[in-house]
């Protein structure tokens, strides 16, 4: 639960410094907003919550 809110909070970071510093729309994050709601209701969103979570745990290993 903590890595999916995480990562809610950082996707909402880069999509606001877009809006604020690339002249992002706000007609563009409503789009990508209901793309994102309709991509997570079809068959492929378990894999890609899997390569998400995947991802994760490999950026989570790296040792500095």
């Amino acid at each position: 639960m903590i890595l999916h809110m995480s990562g809610v909070v950082v996707l909402g970071v880069i999509v606001f410094l877009f809006f604020r510093k690339d002249g992002l729309k706000a007609s563009h994050c409503i789009v990508v907003t209901l793309f994102g709601f309709y991509l997570a209701s079809t068959g492929i969103a378990p894999s890609i919550t899997a390569g998400g979570e995947s991802l994760a745990s490999l950026l989570g290993g790296i040792k500095f």
